[in-house]
């Protein structure tokens, strides 16, 4: 079967939107294509008479920081966010999870906007950038604009764009500062299809008298779009992390969030209790890292 008739690999945002608009709704844009060529070869997807693949455009291939946020290019893949030393040092939690996606082969090719402009709540990159506030520069109907990580997501695999002539063009990531860390872990299904049961990141901005002063926490997936879970982020002001607290923010969600069981992932008796592990474990590590600086990206290429 052929999956597409035209290749087109253009050098600039305008290069891609006029090829867009010549196919008349008939391309698709390609960022690395490990979810969409697998989709149209697995019968998911109808084949396509053209691909515009944006990952070469001038910018949209690059990480650099401005006013304090790094801005990372739709095009940037898993490989490229998990080697900046930048985000590893600010951007902790990002770094973790596109360090958790796949095999190295596909974090090679496989891009951080491709991976959110196909829309599942399940992605561990998504994950990671709704914890840290990540804002989305987008091209949609011909216009430029910013929209909020969590406006991407109208369900399931079901984006704000329309990729056969919207453009993802960047990443807005608000970089840690002094008393602000983050942490992302997972724990995943390897065996047959090799999906994330549960995966959790958590950002952390402490007051001078090392108590939290704002948190945000992303487990996903949950539901059908990407969700901050505010009812223990607003349980995690004024606290400390330490035994009582975690016991607290732990027993709280349990009794709060209700995962559902999915026969592809786990029962919803197994995935509350890895929330518990989740949450634990991230809190306890954004919270050591925000108290002493000492930053080491963990579990970066393990399955």
């Amino acid at each position: 079967m052929k999956l597409w008739e035209h290749y087109h690999a253009p050098k600039t945002i305008s290069e891609a939107e006029e090829l867009l608009k010549m196919y008349e709704g008939e391309a698709r844009v390609l960022g690395g294509g490990t979810d969409l060529l697998l989709d149209i070869k697995q019968g998911n997807h109808p084949p396509v008479k053209a691909l515009v693949d944006i990952t070469k455009v001038e910018g949209l291939n690059t990480i650099t920081v401005m006013d304090g946020c790094a801005v990372i290019g739709a095009g940037v893949t898993h490989t490229q966010v998990t080697k900046s030393q930048v985000l590893a040092d600010q951007a902790t939690c990002l770094v973790e999870g596109c360090g958790a996606v796949g095999g190295p082969q596909v974090r090679n090719v496989g891009t951080l906007g491709g991976n959110v402009a196909h829309a599942l709540p399940a992605g561990d990159g998504t994950t990671s950038l709704v914890a840290l506030d990540t804002e989305v520069e987008i091209l949609q109907n011909g216009m430029q604009k910013r929209v909020d990580i969590l406006d991407m997501y109208k369900g399931p695999g079901e984006s704000l764009l329309d990729s056969t002539k919207d453009i993802l063009l960047k990443f807005i990531v608000p970089l840690s500062q002094p008393g602000e860390a983050s942490a992302f872990k997972r724990v995943m299904r390897p065996q047959g299809v090799a999906l994330p049961i549960l995966g959790c990141a958590s950002w952390l901005k402490l007051n001078p008298e090392q108590e939290i002063e704002s948190a945000r926490v992303c487990i996903g997936p949950l539901s059908p779009r990407p969700m901050r879970v505010t009812i223990v982020e607003e349980l995690l002001k004024g606290k400390r992390v330490d035994g009582v607290m975690l016991a607290k923010t732990v027993e709280l969600a349990r009794k709060k969030l209700k995962p559902r069981t999915s026969k592809y992932r786990a029962t919803a008796g197994y995935r509350l209790e890895i929330i518990e592990v989740l949450l634990r474990g991230t809190l306890q590590m954004a919270y050591h890292r925000a108290l002493t600086g000492d930053v080491v990206p963990q579990g970066i290429g393990l399955q």
